[in-house]
């Protein structure tokens, strides 16, 4: 299992479509998430990153997946960017295998 997160913020590009143009491309990726959806990628939760935290990223959105595999991990990165996502958004991606806490500190102690 992978853990799969994104951070974004709009580019001009983004800022410069009308409501009805951002609407529209926001609706053409509805199949596409249904699709992937159905193949096993759980959306575990999207959210707007809070204004006022300490040591905030400087992006405005949040997604956080999880996928059955890697195999699909670049599947779904294949369709963001057939999508054009990253023409309209400034973005960072984040992944790794799904692991247990014990895991992650062993591999930080050993480092």
């Amino acid at each position: 299992m992978y853990l799969y997160i994104e951070l974004w913020k709009a580019k001009p590009e983004w800022l410069g479509l009308s409501e009805k143009e951002r609407g529209d491309y926001m609706s053409q990726l509805g199949p596409a998430i249904e699709g992937l959806a159905k193949a096993g990628v759980e959306i575990v939760g999207w959210g707007l990153n809070d204004a006022e935290k300490p040591y905030r990223g400087d992006y405005s959105y949040l997604a956080v997946w999880k996928m059955p595999d890697k195999g699909l991990v670049e599947q779904f990165e294949e369709t963001v960017e057939q999508a054009g996502w990253y023409k309209y958004f400034e973005q960072i991606n984040v992944r790794g295998e799904l692991l247990t806490p014990e895991t992650v500190i062993g591999n930080m102690i050993k480092l």
